[in-house]
């Protein structure tokens, strides 16, 4: 029978862009409970060693290149033995309309949003089937259910994270749970007006910007039950359901 928790302490979590921002906050969690944590950072080397500290390991990889992606869990193998917990962080944000959006900027958003938490989620579950479980949490967005139309392409990439969500539970059931957590206003975008900010906070039940601790105790919580998957948690103030 499987056990009411995973207990984190000396477990292997990759977290991807996990240098900067929630990412950030999550790994230095998983730390702090004993994990032992491979930062994935695309740019940010000086932070994301810091974030790892002397127990854990920094790894560097485009997420778009297959082959970077590759050597980083090549990397964590030889460094850890293995893996137990992946947390598909990393994401690009950028405004773009039905009638404004490029190619290019489709494509950014679909490889880092959707695309690459699949191929990792792939490379990751061999690990984990290895040790007979694991945890997968991908970080999705409310903007994947409501479809923002100043940010089309993005939104339409985490509604895709969601549909994979749910794609991988089947897939990696039983030994690998694998659930998502939608936020809501926790970190602004820096190019955000204070304008902006409290349009989006006037858009939540709770009238109030959440905190990057809101995630992680979803998070967590999350990773200490062993039976939910498939799931998705809005940490997001009650915005999905104005």
């Amino acid at each position: 029978m499987a056990t009411l928790f995973m207990n984190i302490r000396g477990k292997v979590a990759l977290i991807t862009g996990s240098a900067k921002r929630i990412g950030r906050e999550i790994a230095l969690e998983f730390a702090r409970r004993g994990a032992r944590i491979a930062v994935h950072y695309r740019s940010g080397e000086a932070e994301a060693k810091q974030v790892a500290g002397r127990d854990g390991a920094a790894f560097h990889a485009d997420l778009r290149d297959g082959a970077a992606v590759e050597n980083m869990f090549l990397g964590i193998e030889a460094t850890f033995g293995g893996l137990d917990i992946l947390i598909n962080s990393a994401s690009v944000f950028s405004p773009a309309t039905a009638d404004d959006a490029t190619p290019a900027h489709w494509d950014l958003q679909m490889d880092i949003n959707a695309k690459a938490p699949f191929f990792l989620a792939q490379r990751a579950a061999r690990l984990m089937r290895a040790r007979g479980a694991g945890k997968i949490i991908n970080i999705a967005d409310v903007a994947g259910e409501l479809i923002w139309q100043a940010y089309v392409p993005y939104s339409v990439s985490k509604a895709a994270l969601i549909a994979l969500n749910r794609g991988l539970a089947k897939a990696f059931a039983p030994d690998i749970q694998v659930n998502a957590i939608a936020p809501g206003p926790v970190l602004f975008p820096d190019y955000y007006t204070e304008e902006q900010k409290q349009a989006a906070i006037d858009r939540t039940l709770l009238k109030r910007a959440g905190s990057p601790q809101d995630i992680v105790n979803a998070v967590m919580f999350l990773i200490e039950n062993d039976y939910i998957t498939g799931e998705i948690i809005h940490v997001d103030g009650g915005r999905h359901i104005i």
